[in-house]
C-alpha cells in the first residue's frame, strides 16, 4: 500500500510539475530587437518589471534592425522592437506586423577622436560633417550590418552629395547567412571600414582606431559613462533634425503566422507604452544623463 501511495504521489507531482513548466513556457515570448536597446542597458531595467507585473518573460535576440525585421518577416519571433521608421511602416503595410506602437526616441550622434582631424566639432549639419570626413579621407567605422544606425548613415551619405557605390556582403547570425546590399563612399577603401557588428562593438573598434562613427546616443552614454573602460571618443556633431531616432514595437501578425504568441506580444506592447513602462524609460539615466525619451505618454 505504501509503495502504491508513493507511486501515485510521484505521478501526481510529475503531472503538476509538467503543468507548471508548460504554463511558464506559455508566458515566454521571443523578441528580436536592435542591439542598442540591449547595449544601452535599457532592457535590464524594463524586462524584470514586465515579468513582475504580467508574468511575461521575454527571450531577447539582439541584432541589427534589418535582421530583426527579417526575423519578424520569417515568423521566427513574436514581436520586434526596432528603430527604422520607414522599414517598420512597410513591415506593417505588408501584413507582417499588426500595428506599430511608438515607444521612445533618442538621437544619433557623430563621434570622433578628441583631436578632431576633420574639424567638424560643433557642426549641426550631419551631411556636411560626413562630407568633410570623406574629403579629408579620415578613418570612419561603419556598423555595416543593415541596422537602423547603418540605414541612417547611408541616408546621410546620400544627402552629403558624395558619390556612392553599391556593395553586397554576407552576414552570419544565429547560424544563418544573410545577404545585404548597401552603399558607401566611392573609392573609400583606405579610410572607410565596414565591420558588420552591433553598436557596442562598433564603438569599441572606432575608439581603438581613433576613427569617426555614427551611434545612437543611448549606447554611447552607456559606453562613455557606464563602464570602467570609458570611451575616448567625443560627440562632434549633433542636433541635426535628420539625426532623430524613434523606436517602435510591433507584434508579429498571427494571420500570417498562426503559431506566434500574439496575445502576449500585444500585452507586452501595451505594458511598454503604459504609464509605468514610459516612466521607467524616462527615469533610466546614467550619471544624470537621460538615454531615451518616452513617446507614448507625455
Amino acid at each position: 500500500m505504501e509503495k502504491l501511495f508513493m507511486a501515485v504521489f510521484i505521478l501526481i507531482f510529475g503531472m503538476i510539475s509538467s503543468t507548471a513548466i508548460a504554463a511558464d513556457d506559455e508566458k515566454v515570448i521571443k523578441m528580436s530587437t536592435t542591439t542598442s536597446t540591449q547595449s544601452s542597458g535599457l532592457l535590464e531595467i524594463l524586462l524584470p518589471e514586465l515579468k513582475k507585473d504580467t508574468g511575461i518573460e521575454v527571450k531577447v535576440i539582439a541584432k541589427g534592425t534589418g535582421a530583426a525585421i527579417r526575423d519578424g518577416m520569417d515568423g521566427n519571433v513574436d514581436v520586434i522592437f526596432v528603430h527604422a521608421l520607414e522599414r517598420e511602416n512597410k513591415f506593417v503595410e505588408d501584413g507582417f506586423g499588426t500595428k506599430r506602437y511608438a515607444v521612445m526616441h533618442n538621437d544619433f550622434i557623430i563621434l570622433g577622436p578628441k583631436n578632431d582631424p576633420a574639424g567638424i566639432k560643433g557642426m549641426k549639419d550631419a551631411a556636411q560633417a560626413l562630407k568633410k570626413i570623406a574629403i579629408g579621407r579620415f578613418p570612419f567605422i561603419s556598423r555595416g550590418d543593415d541596422s537602423g544606425t547603418h540605414t541612417k548613415e547611408q541616408d546621410i551619405w546620400k544627402a552629403a552629395g558624395i558619390e556612392m557605390e553599391k556593395n553586397v556582403k554576407i552576414l552570419s547570425a544565429g547560424g544563418k547567412d544573410k545577404e545585404i546590399s548597401f552603399i558607401y563612399p566611392k573609392g573609400s577603401e583606405k579610410w572607410y571600414i565596414s565591420i558588420g557588428q552591433g553598436m557596442g562593438k562598433t564603438l569599441t573598434f572606432a575608439d581603438e582606431k581613433q576613427a569617426y562613427t555614427i551611434a545612437d546616443r543611448g549606447t554611447y552614454i552607456k559606453y562613455k559613462l557606464g563602464r570602467d573602460q570609458a570611451l575616448d571618443l567625443e560627440i562632434v556633431c549633433q542636433g541635426d533634425p535628420v539625426l532623430f531616432n524613434p523606436y517602435g514595437i510591433i507584434p508579429v501578425n498571427p494571420k500570417k503566422f498562426p503559431h506566434v504568441k500574439y496575445a502576449l506580444a500585444e500585452e507586452f506592447s501595451q505594458w511598454l507604452i503604459s504609464e509605468k513602462g514610459q516612466k521607467l524609460i524616462a527615469d533610466y539615466k546614467l550619471l544624470g544623463e537621460q538615454l531615451f525619451y518616452p513617446d507614448a505618454v507625455k
